[in-house]
């Protein structure tokens, strides 16, 4: 199978990152097909998608037109409907390997043979997923940022059976999304999460060694760094959770203490502070998800 023959994309999770995918892909012509735990949960994440399309359109920033596409294009289906009809199966699952090793057996019963499958993943290991399929030459990564539809970069991760007809098909498919392709072997954290993972970390043993505020860290990579949000934000931006999960990824993987999480991350995750998706991680954020400033709120 090539690019131009995939029509039907099956996005497996309809939670920040799927949703963001299926967005993208069904504004592109896609048809897709987008599963969770159960249709209403995949119906939820339809309904979210619109609804920020719609203030987006109420803004004049997005043309009704694309909204309607997406509408059109974009269906939630249990996930035996969703994955049957699909040329790509693309997995969107929070970073647990268990839980993506499960979906894509599921999936594999299910799929058309000639169907290419792709994981969403950060830092899980694509030979390891792809080897629970019996597609492992046609099973690649395809890690897309948040929030997707506004981010250009596509990272796609060669599994070590992966072939090259497949990875030139990620490449054309990320093309035809809109997307700028950078390519990765198949290591912990692949490129981008292996050089940002130590950033957030450390940024967070600086915090709780007490050195600076959280405010003080974040201000200074906004100014000292140029970069356009600090690691505590940043984090919180991702989810505690997801960052917790890849830094135990590379500490795993690699055997080295460097990138060990800091106990502060283990202890907001355990307290279910993860982050702007739960209303407080390192900062505190109101039902809109606007940062609640010092003095202004709970």
């Amino acid at each position: 199978m090539n690019a131009a023959e995939v029509r039907v994309i099956a996005v497996l999770g309809a939670g920040q990152m799927g949703a963001g995918i299926a967005q993208v892909a069904a504004a592109q012509g896609f048809r897709v097909t987008l599963s969770d735990v159960s249709v209403e949960r995949a119906s939820a994440g339809r309904d979210k998608i619109l609804k920020s399309l719609d203030r987006l359109v109420d803004k004049g920033k997005v043309e009704r037109e694309v909204r309607d596409t997406v509408a059109r294009n974009l269906e939630p289906l249990g996930f035996d409907e969703a994955v049957g009809p699909a040329d790509l199966v693309i997995e969107a699952a929070p970073e647990n390997l268990a839980l993506k090793l499960d979906l894509f057996g599921r999936a594999e019963a299910l799929a058309k043979p000639e169907a290419v499958f792709a994981s969403n993943t950060s830092s899980i290991s694509i030979t390891r997923l792809a080897a629970h399929t019996k597609r492992a030459e046609r099973f690649f990564g395809m890690h897309f940022f948040n929030p997707v539809p506004l981010m250009k970069l596509v990272e796609l991760v060669r599994g070590v059976a992966t072939s090259a007809e497949t990875m030139e098909l990620g490449r054309a498919l990320a093309t035809r999304l809109d997307k700028l392709v950078i390519a990765s072997e198949d290591r912990p954290g692949f490129l981008v999460n292996r050089m940002l993972l130590p950033l957030l970390n450390e940024a967070c043993f600086a915090l709780q060694e007490g050195v600076g505020s959280a405010e003080d860290i974040d201000q200074g990579a906004r100014l000292g760094l140029n970069h356009p949000m600090g690691p505590l934000e940043l984090a919180d931006f991702v989810g505690l959770d997801t960052v917790l999960a890849i830094a135990d990824v590379l500490q795993r993987e690699f055997g080295d203490d460097k990138y060990r999480p800091a106990m502060l991350l283990k202890n907001l995750v355990a307290a279910g502070f993860l982050g702007k998706k739960t209303g407080r991680g390192f900062y505190r954020y109101d039902a809109q998800g606007q940062r609640v400033l010092p003095g202004a709120g709970s």
